[in-house]
């Protein structure tokens, strides 16, 4: 299986380096995972221009330097993951992806696997906790839903993904950026889906399953036991490929599928906003195949599932948000675009020192 387009980048050149203007269409063509790491090593760096053009005008802005905090880095990251100055929060759009799991008939999960489908319905619907948080927000919402009828295989077994399955769920990630994004919200929906990035996470980081493996839709006692043994039979099975192919092993269609979309992001100059545990775990892969592949994407949350600080903290990401959520869905990506649209209005919309007649420091 493959995606085959052509990726059309626009630039503007002159005085020093060209300057990212914005993306025609964004295509590919990828039939291997040998393929995925070739997108990965043509990946863009941050745009110095735009950077040095924040850091032009930041410090001119009326208030103490540094005393909008994270703020002020939200702002200067977004502008240099846009390549342009001054940013823009025009268009944010999230993307949820669905997929089902072959483990999760292994008892990993308080909710039948049926869920998925009927959720996606209802997203489609309007009618779930992301919908109403990209409508408070102004966010345009799309599901991405992924052969729901085939379940991935159950990884205790053997591989969860064919390559070609594989590689097809990433390039629908891929395929599903439009060109004129200026934020990606990452979600997911997929009942049982904790346990396989649990088993991604532990499988690429190490250490026990239990260390990685929380309740996820709501599983205690003998059934987190279960989930625990599962996770652990994976990682044991699976451990020791290359970062890739643990996703490719461990994961589902709807994290193949997230990790394409980070990669479409990246190559397209769009920021990502991640939202919790499974969507850390399923981009997690691409900071092992290349250290910076991750540097324009952010955390929004910090879920309550005891894994998610532990992989945050594995790839260097401190999340915007910790509210106490553990939805999924995209939902506390959602929450966190306000706090970009606030970064973007200060440095945008406030006055200088020498445009309000206020006295800079002396």
């Amino acid at each position: 299986m493959s995606g085959d387009l052509l990726i059309i980048l626009v630039y503007r050149t002159g005085r020093g380096s060209p300057q990212y203007v914005g993306r025609v269409s964004l295509n590919f063509t990828i039939s291997s995972v040998a393929d995925i790491r070739a997108l990965l090593a043509e990946m863009p760096s941050r745009d110095l221009d735009a950077v040095a053009a924040w850091g032009a005008r930041e410090p001119q802005l009326t208030k103490p330097a540094g005393s909008l905090g994270r703020l002020e880095d939200l702002s200067q990251w977004l502008s240099a993951w846009q390549g342009r100055h001054p940013p823009r929060l025009a268009t944010p759009r999230a993307r949820v992806f669905a997929g089902n799991h072959g483990v999760a008939a292994l008892g990993v999960s308080a909710f039948p696997a049926e869920v998925t489908l009927q959720m996606v319905a209802n997203f489609r619907h309007g009618g779930a906790a992301i919908n109403q948080l990209c409508k408070a927000f102004d966010v345009q919402l799309d599901v991405v839903a992924l052969d729901l009828e085939r379940p991935s295989a159950d990884f205790t077994q053997g591989a969860a993904l064919s390559e070609d399955e594989f590689v097809a769920a990433f390039a629908s990630g891929m395929e599903s950026v439009p060109a004129d994004t200026d934020l990606l919200v990452i979600g997911e929906m997929g009942i049982g889906n904790t346990t396989p990035a649990a088993a991604v996470s532990c499988a690429l980081f190490g250490g026990e399953a239990a260390d990685w493996t929380g309740r996820g839709t709501g599983v205690e006692g003998g059934a987190l036991a279960r989930k625990i043994e599962v996770v652990a039979a994976g990682v044991k099975l699976h451990r020791g490929n290359p970062p890739l192919d643990i996703l490719r092993r461990l994961g589902g269609r709807e994290l193949a599928a997230m990790a394409g979309a980070v990669v479409a992001a990246r190559l397209g100059r769009v920021p990502v906003m991640l939202d919790g545990y499974v969507t850390t775990a399923a981009v997690a892969a691409l900071a092992l195949e290349r250290a910076d592949a991750l540097d324009h994407c952010m955390v929004g949350h910090v879920s309550v599932e005891p894994g998610h600080l532990r992989l945050m903290g594995k790839l260097g990401k401190t999340a915007l948000l910790d509210l106490g959520m553990r939805l999924g869905e995209g939902s506390g990506a959602a929450v966190a675009v306000g706090l970009v649209k606030a970064a973007v209005a200060c440095h945008v919309g406030m006055a200088t020192f020498a445009e309000a007649g206020v006295s800079d420091k002396g």
